[in-house]
């Protein structure tokens, strides 16, 4: 009968270390996830062009008349939020030397970045849709702003195009666990 029989390996201690105040090595922090420099510089850039997207477009005084303006206005407005917000822990992370890689954390941080960029990019997509629709097919971009539109849309693409680094980092980590 050919039966496998156990074998017993001797786990060895862990070498230690001279001092006690070894630097901490962090092996899967890869820049551009959470708690890192790359991280926190993707964060400030989502913000800085989500918010100039939605300071764009609300200054306009025909934003409301269109939908997927008002659309492009919450969804960067939610961006806004969630890159500040997450800006934020990643400060908060990096001054006290704290990783970021628990599961709860990385499901969260992987949901919201996703759910966040999939609406920015959707109402990018809309209103660059619309905004083609009055200048190019209706002919009448001296009657509304047209500039301001295209310009809001433009941040819109640009903040979608630095929160998808995030998302996709983060859905890595998530599934590579």
């Amino acid at each position: 009968m050919n039966v496998s029989h156990a074998s017993v390996h001797p786990v060895e201690d862990p070498p230690t270390t001279e001092g006690g105040n070894a630097p901490r090595v962090r092996m899967k922090d890869i820049q551009g996830m959470p708690a890192t420099p790359g991280g926190l510089a993707l964060r400030v850039s989502q913000f800085i062009f989500a918010v100039a997207a939605l300071c764009v477009m609300a200054t306009t005084s025909d934003f409301p008349s269109v939908t997927a303006f008002c659309f492009l206005v919450a969804a960067a407005g939610l961006q806004s939020l969630w890159s500040l917000s997450l800006a934020i822990v990643d400060i908060y992370a990096l001054s006290v030397m704290r990783s970021l890689q628990n599961n709860r954390i990385v499901n969260l941080f992987t949901v919201g970045d996703g759910i966040t960029s999939t609406l920015t990019f959707a109402a990018a997509c809309a209103s660059a849709g619309i905004t083609v629709l009055i200048d190019n097919d209706l002919q009448s971009c001296s009657q509304n702003h047209c500039v301001q539109f295209e310009t809001a849309t433009a941040m819109a693409f640009i903040s979608w195009f630095t929160a998808l680094p995030s998302f996709l980092l983060n859905f890595w980590s998530l599934a590579s666990r």
